[in-house]
């Protein structure tokens, strides 16, 4: 049980949250002193508005909190970091409001990154909502919060050293298979590409592979792109699009923190998680714009620019999963600024030919509050990556950067089905329950679809 959600017959401050058309009705049936209180500090249900209704000796009797004329599950959820210590339950919510999703809310509102600056803590606590899981919404909060760990950390702790540590610690905690090809191994191994980005750096690039599952289940792979900072290599980035890229290792602690998801859920699955880990960095050894570059799947690559340097790492990495036979490839990054251009940084775009897919993953963004686009892959901008000297150029050019970057990826994928994911990893500003820095993004929606796809092995 996560420290936040409190036995079901602890003693409870009731929490009322209220759409604003209803507050006024709500107050009518309650006592005089509530209604008194609730005029006194204009409390009419406004979006976000908290009011903590005081007993006589100043201890807290209930909670009202507005929600507006939209209620966001997340909105209640994020009170675990507003109220004072104590225990809680939700005496009042909107029907249409999943409780499922109030709980996870609350466990993510929790969440404090101190690894450099120790915060002061309190315990406030939930008893959960009936019909609740509160097992499945812990395994949530756990898998975002080692994401949002390892996004946050900086790259000076988080190279590619400790970025493969990370997947190895995953692996064994579940008991799975990994495998890890280091440095110049990447070359004779044939993963060209990674080697290529990645071998200015003073840590050497590296590619991890995680096998888990039965051998007869359902095969799922997982691709990450793991570039643990993007200084943009030689075609340098401007420090004002630097500044954060500590989370452009992003794709990779998402894909991370799915797989932790499904083995922690023994979902039937033969999983194969694949992390492509560099810094690129620049020396006298960098990747240069103009190179042509071998790579794992045959195509060779010519380098338009060297900060569009992502698809490079996860062409190989793709290739070699595509080599598993998989009946579905998952790929994630932090990959392009047109996808953020295209939808801002909270809604994440997505790219796939498999309708029936799309549509589920839509529809399970929807269900848990982890927004999601379907983006096209458009055949007709496939002239912009044609190079030539080479098989493919690695940058489309300024337009429709992101579904350039996706094209590029989809010629190294062989799979029955296959979706990108264009993710940001980042929350720009503290909002309830997401507070500002690193973030695991799509994990949720694609976590709903993959336990109804290969529903959890029987005990």
């Amino acid at each position: 049980m996560h420290t936040s959600f409190a036995p079901l017959d602890s003693p409870s401050i009731p929490i009322h949250a209220l759409r604003a058309s209803e507050t006024a009705k709500w107050l009518d049936d309650h006592s005089g002193a509530v209604r008194a209180f609730a005029n006194v500090h204009e409390f009419r249900g406004q979006a976000g508005k908290l009011m903590i209704v005081p007993m006589p000796d100043g201890s807290v009797e209930r909670v009202l909190l507005g929600l507006g004329e939209t209620p966001d599950a997340f909105e209640i959820g994020g009170l675990s970091g507003r109220l004072p210590a104590g225990t809680y339950h939700l005496a009042t919510a909107p029907s249409d409001l999943s409780a499922q999703l109030v709980l996870i809310a609350w466990a993510l509102g929790t969440y404090v990154f101190d690894r450099y600056k120790p915060r002061p803590t309190k315990l406030v606590r939930l008893v959960p909502p009936t019909g609740t899981d509160a097992v499945e919404a812990n395994a949530i909060a756990e898998a975002v919060f080692l994401a949002r760990d390892l996004v946050n950390t900086p790259a000076n702790d988080m190279g590619p050293e400790a970025l493969e540590a990370a997947a190895l610690a995953l692996a064994s905690r579940f008991g799975a298979h990994a495998h890890v090809v280091r440095g110049e191994e990447l070359l004779s191994d044939n993963y060209p590409m990674i080697h290529a980005v990645g071998r200015a750096a003073a840590q050497a690039p590296r590619y991890v592979e995680i096998i888990w599952g039965p051998e007869g289940a359902p095969k799922l792979a997982l691709v990450g792109k793991g570039v643990t900072f993007d200084s943009g290599g030689l075609d340098i980035k401007p420090s004002t699009g630097m500044r954060i890229m500590k989370k452009d290792m992003g794709g990779a602690a998402c894909v991370l923190a799915l797989g932790q998801l499904i083995m922690a859920a023994k979902l039937n699955v033969r999983l194969s998680v694949h992390i492509a880990i560099v810094e690129n960095a620049i020396s006298a050894s960098a990747f240069r714009p103009g190179d042509v570059l071998a790579s794992r799947k045959g195509l060779s690559v010519e380098i338009d620019n060297t900060d569009a340097e992502g698809r490079l790492i996860l062409g190989d990495a793709l290739a070699r999963a595509s080599e598993l036979e998989p009946e579905l490839v998952i790929d994630m990054a932090t990959l392009t600024g047109a996808a953020r251009v295209a939808l801002g940084p909270d809604v994440m775009p997505f790219y796939t030919q498999d309708d029936g897919l799309a549509g589920d993953l839509f529809s399970a963004g929807k269900d848990v509050g982890d927004p999601l686009w379907r983006m096209p892959l458009w055949a007709g901008y496939e002239s912009d990556i044609e190079s030539p000297i080479a098989h493919l150029k690695n940058s489309g050019g300024p337009m429709a950067g992101s579904v350039t970057a996706a094209l590029f990826l989809q010629h190294f994928v062989s799979a029955p089905a296959w979706v990108h994911f264009d993710v940001y990893c980042w929350n720009l500003r503290d909002r309830p329950a997401r507070p500002a820095g690193g973030e695991a993004m799509a994990i949720r929606a694609l976590y709903r679809v993959l336990k109804r796809r290969y529903p959890a092995i029987s005990a």
